[in-house]
């Protein structure tokens, strides 16, 4: 029986994720990985062509694990406002608990070298931004948006407003204070109203 590897991609991304934290996208080079968990280079090699697709998997997997619950808090109510602030809590709370993952989406995809990824890894990328593009207008029909400026509105409710509160925190090296949840969700809730 063959053994499993000692640095699996699991960890590696871990790893990642902490020096994509603390060091933004520049940070997160073969051998800093390979160095934050002990591994020989070889080791970060063997599951990654190149830094592009190191890159293109940490953000990937860290986009699609936030997206993962938000889809889930889109759909967790029959009332399409209650949902709306679902997902704005989400957000928030995802934040909260996931800090450095929070941190690294800070950035951009082409912070992470988008424009250098693989065609699958920018298909997944694709997909997924897709995704939430149609899940925030299928919110908005469900609202009742009739014009490009309501659905504009839906998508500053269930994503902006929600996320520029995490950001000034996690910017500012400060805690999400204990009401931002509920702060998000009554400003994601006025601007649905409206």
């Amino acid at each position: 029986m063959a053994r499993p590897p000692l640095f699996d991609m699991s960890l590696l991304l871990d790893a990642a994720v902490r020096l994509a934290a603390e060091a933004g996208p520049a940070g997160v080079t073969m051998s800093a990985v390979a160095a934050a968990v002990g591994a020989p280079s070889g080791s970060v090699y063997h599951r990654f062509a190149g830094r592009p697709a190191l890159l293109a998997e940490v953000w990937l997997r860290t986009v699609e694990r936030f997206q993962e619950g938000y889809f889930a808090a889109l759909r967790s109510a029959p009332d399409p406002h209650a949902a709306g602030a679902a997902a704005a809590r989400h957000i928030v709370a995802w934040s909260r608990a996931h800090p450095e993952e929070a941190a690294l989406l800070l950035y951009g995809a082409r912070d992470f070298g988008r424009d250098g990824w693989s065609a699958e890894h920018a298909e997944r990328a694709d997909r997924g931004h897709r995704r939430v593009r149609d899940a925030v207008g299928a919110l908005a029909r469900d609202l009742g948006a009739h014009t490009p400026q309501d659905t504009e509105r839906v998508s500053l409710a269930v994503i902006d407003v929600p996320l520029s509160l995490v950001r000034r925190h996690l910017r500012g090296g400060t805690e999400l204070p204990e009401h931002a949840e509920d702060l998000a969700e009554r400003c994601t809730a006025a601007l649905l109203a409206g």
